[in-house]
């Protein structure tokens, strides 16, 4: 099984710079400075994205009899909040740190700490006491004065050994006597702590080092006021489902549908997350494509297992190999408490395993809340039976961002195709031809030569309705080809002489396609070039 803290930063530094020097994401209000977790689509990410929104609806409502679409809105009801439970629950423990005045997420706590530059220069000057047992450590007390004075000053000003050296490592010894072999997270707190017989170990802050208070509950969600006066209260939404279950009802009656039926949605979502990190992977703003099945109670864990192999499926299909996810069935203790079965679909970024998305039995809560909450009638009129009751819900919840990010970390490739001893890498993004941004790209092999961009121009009209291609009329065709290999072109068409039957003229009305992964090349005719692309872009 694979090892979710194995982490590969330097890939994920060269995806993130290719995504802003390639026009995929900017940070955004980049020119003042950047809103800290909220992203900005450039060109090329809004096609990808707008690729994967349009796959997802097309296997999701247009390919299924079974699944109707909407689009709810975005400002949500505050009485919706209230019946659903975020109100009054929907909050992450938060510290703040006495040193940088920072914001922590204290459930994320360790992890942050492990994954700071500060905490893994310290952990280089441990002693493993078991080797391949990262149980417990030993260090003695110069060794962590040193790097008190020289790297600690630099990563970890806020620490207490840095600040007060002498005061805390005489407890420290104390300690490290009579626990041994002690604790790595136990020894990180120590290291943060200066008073100990007052305070016992302290939580250390990840940014500085310093002091972490205690936690406490903080409100997720964007509260706005409206109307003339402003004194009206909603919600931008967290979620997508809401919308989806207040409207449940009325769908079910306007479309004459029967159970199981689902109600799909895509659309933004909005948490006012603690600690935004991994790029746009937790972000404040972000998209979800969302889909709420109501069936019949004996029906739901059958179909949550159904829904689990149909999304695995579709990530196969869009690029993302099975042998890269990993299905985590969350235990008991961990579901929410209304889910009577959950599965989380992960994926291998680079910096470590984490959730795609969670397929959901969520059972009946969610619409007999809001039965309760409205006063209104939801339950379903079996007419075969005669029965009527709450349908149940089975809610595959995908983030639309997080599998962007997937598809990028997947597509990222750098060949070496250099020779006798020389390199030359090809960075490569290997996107499925169905989600790449630019289908095609159309290259006259010289722009002077007025017959090859009258055709190549020609093309781009006859090929812009169906598709999104690019044209390109500068430097030399190799080059041309490497830059739309970094944006993960599939396939290149240059116009040449041969096209003009200059040389050939069985070959006259034929251009060369250019095959991004392979980099071979073949000769088709222009009239056939739409059908062979939509065979394959699609």
């Amino acid at each position: 099984m694979a090892n979710k803290d194995v982490t590969d930063p330097v890939r994920m530094e060269k995806i993130v710079s290719l995504c802003k020097r390639r026009g995929f994401i900017f940070q955004a209000g980049e020119l003042y400075g950047g809103l800290n977790g909220c992203w900005d689509y450039g060109p090329l990410g809004a096609e990808l994205k707008r690729n994967l929104k349009d796959y997802w609806w097309r296997k999701t409502v247009q390919e299924r009899d079974d699944v109707l679409g909407m689009d709810g809105a975005i400002l949500t009801m505050e009485e919706v909040l209230k019946s659903s439970g975020h109100i009054g629950g929907f909050s992450d423990p938060m510290s703040t740190c006495h040193q940088c005045k920072k914001h922590v997420r204290f459930d994320q706590l360790r992890t942050m700490v492990a994954e700071s530059e500060w905490a893994q220069s310290l952990a280089a000057v441990m002693t493993v006491t078991h080797p391949g047992d990262p149980a417990g450590v030993t260090v003695d007390g110069e060794t962590l004065k040193r790097w008190g004075r020289k790297e600690g000053k630099k990563l970890a000003p806020g620490l207490a050994l840095v600040r007060t050296p002498d005061v805390t490592l005489s407890f420290f010894l104390e300690e490290a006597a009579r626990h041994q072999p002690m604790d790595p997270w136990y020894f990180t707190q120590l290291m943060a702590t200066e008073q100990f017989a007052q305070t016992g170990a302290v939580n250390p802050c990840p940014h500085c080092g310093g002091v972490l208070t205690e936690p406490k509950q903080f409100n997720l969600m964007f509260q706005t006021n409206f109307g003339a006066t402003g004194d009206d209260i909603a919600y931008l939404r967290p979620e997508t489902a809401q919308s989806i279950f207040c409207q449940y009802k009325n769908i079910l009656d306007s479309n004459r549908v029967k159970l199981p039926f689902g109600i799909a949605q895509i659309g933004k979502s909005f948490r006012n997350e603690v600690n935004p990190r991994n790029y746009i992977f937790r972000s404040r703003e972000f998209e979800q494509m969302e889909i709420e099945y109501f069936c019949r109670p004996e029906d739901g864990m059958r179909l949550t297992d159904e829904w689990l192999e149909t999304r695995l499926c579709f990530y196969e299909e869009i690029g993302i190999p099975r042998e890269k996810l990993h299905i985590l069935d969350v235990p008991d203790g961990d579901r929410a408490f209304y889910s009577k079965k959950t599965y989380d679909i992960e994926y291998e970024f680079p910096f470590g395993i984490q959730e795609l998305e969670g397929v959901a039995y969520r059972t009946d809560y969610d619409l007999g809340v809001h039965a309760k909450g409205s006063g209104r009638p939801l339950e379903y009129f079996d007419e075969e039976t005669k029965e009527r009751f709450i349908p149940h819900v089975v809610e595959p919840s995908a983030g639309c961002d997080r599998t962007i990010l997937a598809l990028i970390c997947e597509a990222f490739d750098e060949e070496e195709l250099g020779k006798d001893g020389k390199s030359d890498v090809r960075t490569v993004m290997r996107f499925m031809p169905s989600m790449a941004p630019i289908k095609l790209a159309i290259f006259p092999l010289l722009k002077k030569n007025e017959e090859q961009v009258r055709i190549a121009r020609e093309i781009q009209k006859q090929l812009q309705p169906w598709m999104n291609v690019f044209y390109d009329d500068g430097g030399a065709v190799g080059r041309r080809y490497r830059r739309q290999d970094e944006v993960g072109t599939p396939f290149c068409v240059t116009i040449d002489f041969e096209t003009l039957g200059e040389e050939d003229p069985a070959l006259k009305g034929t251009v060369t396609i250019r095959h991004r992964d392979s980099m071979e090349q073949e000769r088709i005719a222009i009239d056939d070039l739409l059908p062979w692309l939509l065979a394959r872009v699609r």
